[in-house]
């Protein structure tokens, strides 16, 4: 049997493409690559320029962004994320952490993000948690103080503080460095420029009326 060399090597070009884009984030090359958030190029990339490691320091890598509570938006939580800007040491790591803050009866709306999953862990509070997959089956869980909820990659999820007395605190751990977020509604309703009426109605089977209340409520 006579092996076509060249056909091999296209087909493991092909594979090779094919895992770098079912990735998450790029493997690290290095040790650790120390994000030089105040680098003045300006380019795309999976991650920031690196500093020199003779330049590194343990501060790189803590930082103390979570340990407070910030405003509230119009749903009435608020989300505090590691980033590189607050831990430039996070650099090519493939993961984020965050705070998220429910107030009472507050919500993180039905979101998703496009390039991560995400593990939460409640230390405050009571929260309903769910995720719907593909299928559109909602899964559910109602979290106390301890209790850890995985929301897979790319499905609409949400998380809503049932306590009517208090607020809720709880830490997400995320598997990108930069793992987008997305609400539905206000992906529909308040993109820019807008979606047709015309397509939201017939989406959400509305009327215009429907359109512009809700657009309203969401401040467009």
């Amino acid at each position: 049997m006579v092996i076509d060399f060249v056909l091999l090597f296209k087909l493991i070009l092909g594979l090779i493409f094919i895992l770098t884009l079912v990735e998450s984030d790029p493997d690290p090359l290095h040790d650790y690559c120390v994000g030089d958030v105040k680098s003045p190029h300006s380019f795309y990339s999976n991650g920031a320029p690196c500093i020199s490691p003779e330049r590194t320091l343990a501060s790189h890598f803590a930082t103390s962004s979570l340990s407070e509570v910030g405003n509230m938006n119009q749903f009435n939580f608020n989300v505090t994320l590691t980033n590189t800007n607050y831990l430039p040491g996070l650099n090519t790591l493939g993961l984020v952490m965050a705070r998220i803050d429910i107030a009472v009866n507050g919500l993180v709306p039905p979101h998703s993000h496009p390039r991560a999953s995400e593990v939460t862990i409640l230390l405050e509070g009571s929260l309903l948690v769910g995720f719907v997959d593909t299928s559109n089956h909602l899964y559910t869980q109602q979290l106390r103080p301890g209790d850890c909820f995985v929301f897979p990659k790319g499905l609409i999820h949400f998380l809503y503080n049932t306590d009517l007395v208090n607020p809720a605190m709880a830490v997400s751990g995320l598997s990108s460095q930069n793992p987008g977020a997305q609400i539905s509604s206000l992906a529909a309703f308040r993109s820019n420029p807008q979606i047709p009426d015309e397509v939201l109605k017939k989406g959400f089977k509305i009327n215009g009326q429907d359109v512009v209340k809700i657009r309203r409520n969401l401040g467009g």
